[in-house]
């Protein structure tokens, strides 16, 4: 059945207004300010810009935060495979050891970037569960027709435009559609990685792109109406009017010197 919004009742956006200008790390009162903001909570869907490093230090100041209240259920990340996890791990076990257990690919997700936000999790104890669809399943989910009665149509074409402008204009256009199946595939099984570590009193938390946890396309259009979940959205800049309207929280950060993300796609597809 097609879902159109989250089903729980949405908080108003909360628009935080202190920018990090200038702060390599978030201060732990500012952190714990905003924690308790989102509590209780069964899950938070934390929502990040990839290149912006100031999002990777958040992410680990929140699962500190988290987890030195004794409130962290689990870590559940976009950059590693579902069905990779760190349970068997002891909170003292080297980087190499957890990159092992994640299986982890530094093609496109730089372990100096991530690292020490997966370590922060596992020196507390806290398991690191990779909630990305498994590469094997993708060819699947690709030809697998029904995912898209997973949105209704208006937001299905919005996923599919998102798809399209995503990969800059570039993708044949009989692409789009198998591409946004991946795509929701993607969020069905990071919802499936949420939920596998739901444990009473406590916040499991999600690490992905900030397409991924938007309330109307992404994750949370795949999690119960039971689950008190709430979404964050770290932007580099200016919130976009899609991201006040998508999200219960936007953690603003500095801006990015411009660049052209399509540069090296054109490349790859020989039309630069």
């Amino acid at each position: 059945m097609a879902r159109t919004t989250a089903s729980w009742r949405r908080p108003a956006v909360l628009l935080l207004a202190t920018v990090l200008a200038g702060c390599a790390h978030p201060p732990a009162s500012e952190v714990r300010g905003r924690v308790d903001a989102l509590l209780p909570a069964d899950a938070i869907l934390l929502g990040e810009q990839h290149d912006a490093d100031a999002h990777q230090q958040l992410q680990r100041a929140v699962v500190l935060d988290l987890a030195r209240r004794g409130q962290l259920a689990g870590l559940a990340i976009e950059m590693a495979e579902q069905g990779r996890s760190t349970r068997a791990l002891a909170p003292d076990a080297t980087e190499e050891q957890v990159r092992q257990a994640l299986q982890w690919s530094t093609e496109g997700w730089p372990w100096e970037r991530y690292g020490p936000v997966v370590m922060a999790a596992v020196r507390q104890g806290v398991p690191v569960l990779g909630a990305n669809l498994p590469r094997s399943a993708m060819r699947g989910a690709m030809a697998d027709s029904q995912l898209d009665a997973h949105l209704a149509p208006p937001l299905l074409a919005l996923q599919q435009e998102g798809i399209r402008l995503g990969h800059c204009a570039l993708l044949p256009e009989a692409q789009i559609a198998p591409m946004t199946r991946i795509q929701i595939a993607r969020d069905a099984a990071m919802a499936q990685t949420l939920l596998s570590l739901r444990a009473p009193g406590k916040t499991a938390l999600l690490v992905a792109g900030g397409g991924h946890v938007r309330r109307d396309i992404g994750v949370p259009t795949h999690l119960p109406p039971d689950l008190q979940a709430r979404v964050v959205l770290a932007v580099a800049g200016t919130p976009a009017d899609a991201d006040r309207a998508s999200t219960d929280m936007l953690w603003p950060t500095p801006a990015l010197p411009a660049k052209d993300h399509c540069a090296g796609l054109r490349q790859q597809l020989g039309k630069g």
